[in-house]
């Protein structure tokens, strides 16, 4: 289950921001191309309505923001300053890392809980009770957003929806703590597709040199050592 999850959490962060930037091309590519009196097609670009790409844009990138931060929190991503926590023993360390979880689960969880609330009187009230035929009494119909016409509450639905998962991330992370004594880690130095064998190995002293003359060739290591030359004497 958790496994699925993360896919959906992945696809959806991707669509969004695949979304958003193909949408905003192609309405800058709309206005400038509009702009050439070609026959034919400035009428039929002018004939077309953009007004609503900012507006989605907007949107998307909101959506794409909320699910991202649980996604920082599962992949480790997000940037901490534990320089004093990391020189506590191991006893000490490990309860201010539960501390930390937890206040970010209740955190993000009462948000939730806020936005949620907020949603509901936004509107979604009235759209559920419509949904199913029933009497909707004196709830005022749900504002729209201005150019796409949308109901307002399905845009903040992000806020809860976004923030519960993120509440389940930081619950996930803690759990994993308790069972490992690990935090997830992202290595920001890492770049996908590079080769292993191109990597230079981490121990090895950049500036150091064989025959004081010469820097170290750490890509082309003679005795695949990740050292060069001859020793130094």
């Amino acid at each position: 289950m958790s496994k699925i999850l993360d896919h959906l959490e992945e696809w959806l962060i991707t669509l969004l921001i695949a979304g958003a930037t193909l949408i905003t091309f192609t309405a800058v590519m709309h206005r400038y191309m509009s702009g050439y009196a070609i026959p034919g097609l400035q009428d039929w670009l002018l004939s077309l309505n953009f007004s609503w790409a900012q507006e989605l844009t907007i949107i998307m990138f909101v959506w794409m923001a909320k699910f991202g931060a649980a996604y920082g929190v599962r992949t480790g991503v997000h940037v901490g300053v534990d320089v004093l926590i990391n020189k506590l023993n191991d006893k000490n360390r490990a309860k201010f890392v539960l501390f930390g979880l937890g206040a970010g689960a209740a955190f993000t969880g009462i948000v939730a809980t806020l936005g949620g609330h907020f949603v509901w009187e936004n509107g979604a009230h009235y759209s559920f009770l419509h949904l199913l035929g029933r009497d909707t009494g004196d709830l005022p119909e749900p504002p729209t957003t201005p150019d796409l016409e949308w109901p307002t509450w399905m845009v903040y639905s992000a806020v809860p929806l976004g923030s519960t998962l993120m509440c389940f991330r930081f619950l996930q992370v803690a759990v994993g703590f308790l069972r490992t004594g690990e935090l997830p880690h992202h290595d920001h130095g890492h770049v996908d597709g590079l080769a292993d064998e191109d990597e230079v190995p981490k121990d090895v002293n950049w500036y150091e040199m064989d025959d004081n003359v010469h820097p170290r060739d750490l890509k082309h290591p003679p005795h695949g050592d990740g050292t060069s030359g001859e020793p130094r004497k």
